[in-house]
């Protein structure tokens, strides 16, 4: 790559090496994960620069959008990473948010019968009622195919007072009443999730309702507001967003 700069290739060669040394001190002294220094030393200089955009980047930006890039270039590195370290936190200690954090992970791996079972043990004792695991468990009921049960789950969660939770809440209820046929219902609990939660999920969930219910022109209207979105997304979210694109423009056909 330096070489296509018009440098001569053995300055080329020497500064990629002092580059990829330079990056390789900086993982050691930051206590990164060590499969960054396979990465820089075995595809130089390119290894590098992913790194760099990845790690060192981020830490000169700051802020809840440098944690998301850096969560999100773990997360395609090493996708099994969290469900590991969570699964060993619950093997050390089994507590409740322990429990909670792995069945988080086994979800994010489409472990949906685990993370259900986990969330189960979790809602005990002072916990029984705890708004955050029971959401929780009524995803992975919905993931499932066991809407049915999920649904009074929620209803606790709604009796509750949703709070910071009011968008995730819609989502998971429309979802569930969709699936066990009460779409009037549904449908403003859809579009509330649709306007109110962040990234596409809820909109890509809203579309594929609209389609299924046979309002597939308002399907593909959202669809296209996806696609204008995901044109200004940053990269490293890029992927998931044009996962649940996908996911909305199947359901039209």
């Amino acid at each position: 790559m330096l070489s296509i700069l018009g440098l001569p290739p053995l300055m080329a060669l020497g500064l990629s090496l002092v580059f990829s040394i330079g990056l390789c001190v900086h993982v050691v002294r930051t206590h990164r994960e060590m499969y960054w220094l396979w990465i820089i030393l075995m595809f130089q200089p390119l290894g590098g620069l992913v790194y760099l955009i990845a790690v060192v980047a981020p830490e000169f930006m700051g802020g809840s959008t440098a944690q998301k890039m850096r969560k999100a270039a773990r997360e395609t590195l090493d996708p099994q990473r969290e469900y590991r370290e969570a699964a060993k936190a619950v093997d050390d200690a089994p507590t409740v948010a322990n429990r909670a954090r792995l069945a988080v992970a086994a979800t994010g791996l489409g472990k949906h019968a685990e993370a259900e079972r986990l969330y189960g043990e979790a809602l005990q004792g002072m916990y029984a009622d705890d708004a955050q695991l029971l959401l929780g468990r009524a995803n992975a009921l919905i993931e499932l195919n066991r809407a049915a049960e999920a649904l009074p789950l929620l209803d606790v969660v709604a009796a509750q007072g949703a709070g910071g939770r009011a968008a995730q809440l819609a989502l998971a209820r429309g979802r569930a009443l969709h699936a066990v046929g009460r779409q009037a219902e549904a449908e403003p609990l859809l579009k509330q999730a649709a306007d109110q939660l962040p990234g596409f999920e809820g909109m890509a969930r809203y579309a594929a309702f609209l389609a299924q219910i046979g309002r597939k022109d308002e399907a593909r209207e959202i669809v296209s507001d996806i696609d204008k979105r995901l044109a200004k997304t940053h990269a490293q979210f890029r992927k998931e967003g044009r996962a649940w694109r996908d996911l909305a423009a199947t359901a039209i056909g």
